[in-house]
């Protein structure tokens, strides 16, 4: 675990203030490891709630989001990172929240959203030198498909099966670890190919390009477009993702190639959220999020994947949002993604 405190004077050294207004309250909140959008979006939050003195935020880095979410429901903790799945399975008291039980429901009644996001789309990856260019390819072969808990996992095997109809275990392969122990898998050669969350552009497949070019490969048009596919669409927190190559970070013959019909990716991504309990003060979260919404520019500019992950799409096909998501924005923040000019739909308020 590693905490990293945003403190005022820290970003005041580094020449981040705005202005010399004091933060009004400290915070705690919890994120993922690096790398990724939500803890992009964490630490993000942390430097503009200080530079537009709204709070200071004590963030602690490489948390286990299951747990990070009750503590937020519970109260032990102010914001946190949340896949919007997590919100669905702590309501009926499912999965990592089994313990919970009927408990869950009231829990999850406690959960309030601040703003979208997405952490990328599942897609296959691999090494050029490994000859896979479709997701047929991967039968009979080595496959990196996630952890060995969770939800990315469940989400890369269903990505495979609904691509390719190949299962874990029969047809290929999957073999899991832990996220910190992927670099160094990426560029090993122990793996024949990987799926998991791409965002765009993506540092995994650029670590991968010290050990040779690099395919990706998007889920096929006819497959992604199909009914079975575009019902997974349904399931809570499941969103899809559809990007052209043009917009995807890279550059044609610098090493890394997408492999689709049309030069467009297409993928199951994840929706997520960063979440308040709902007895946050009013003008806390509405400060919070005004803050995030006035300097989100500046967001996108220093990671350039943070254009490509849904912040600010409140669209609830795209969001993730509504339908049997029982997670809800806080009324601070409808009323700051409203003076910001933006339309909240009325059931996820």
């Amino acid at each position: 675990m590693k905490r990293v405190t945003r403190t005022l004077a820290a970003l005041a050294a580094a020449g981040l203030m705005a202005s010399p207004a004091l933060a009004q309250s400290n915070l705690s909140a919890e994120t993922s490891s690096p790398g990724n959008s939500p803890h992009v979006s964490i630490l993000y939050l942390a430097e503009t709630a200080a530079q537009e003195g709204v709070a200071n935020l004590q963030v602690q880095e490489g948390q286990t989001l299951t747990n990070s979410v009750l503590n937020v429901a519970q109260g032990r903790t102010d914001i946190a990172s949340m896949p919007l799945i997590l919100g669905f399975l702590l309501s009926k008291g499912r999965g990592p929240y089994s313990k919970q039980g009927e408990a869950g429901a009231e829990l999850a009644a406690d959960l309030r959203a601040l703003y979208p996001y997405n952490a990328g789309a599942y897609g296959l990856i691999a090494l050029e030198s490994k000859g896979v260019t479709s997701w047929a390819d991967l039968k009979g072969k080595d496959v990196w498909n996630g952890p060995p808990r969770g939800a990315a996992l469940v989400n890369a095997r269903q990505a495979i099966q609904l691509a390719a109809g190949l299962k874990d275990g029969e047809d290929y392969t999957g073999h899991q670890a832990n996220w910190g122990q992927l670099p160094t898998l990426l560029v090993d050669g122990s793996m024949d190919a990987f799926v998991f969350p791409l965002t765009f552009p993506s540092a995994r497949a650029t670590t991968m390009q010290a050990a040779g070019n690099v395919v990706m490969v998007s889920t096929p048009k006819d497959v992604f477009e199909s009914d079975s596919y575009q019902k997974v669409f349904n399931a809570p927190g499941n969103v899809p993702i559809v990007i052209k190559w043009e917009d995807m970070g890279y550059q044609d013959g610098k090493g890394i190639r997408l492999i689709s019909e049309d030069a467009t990716f297409r993928g199951l991504g994840t929706a997520f959220t960063d979440v308040v309990n709902k007895d946050m003060p009013f003008d806390t979260a509405k400060a919070l999020v005004a803050a995030y919404i006035k300097n989100m520019e500046q967001l996108k500019s220093k990671t350039a994947y943070m254009k490509n992950v849904g912040v600010a799409e409140m669209d609830p096909k795209l969001s993730g949002f509504c339908g049997i998501n029982p997670v809800k924005y806080h009324p601070g923040a409808v009323a700051a993604w409203e003076e910001a000019g933006y339309t909240v739909p009325e059931c996820a308020k």
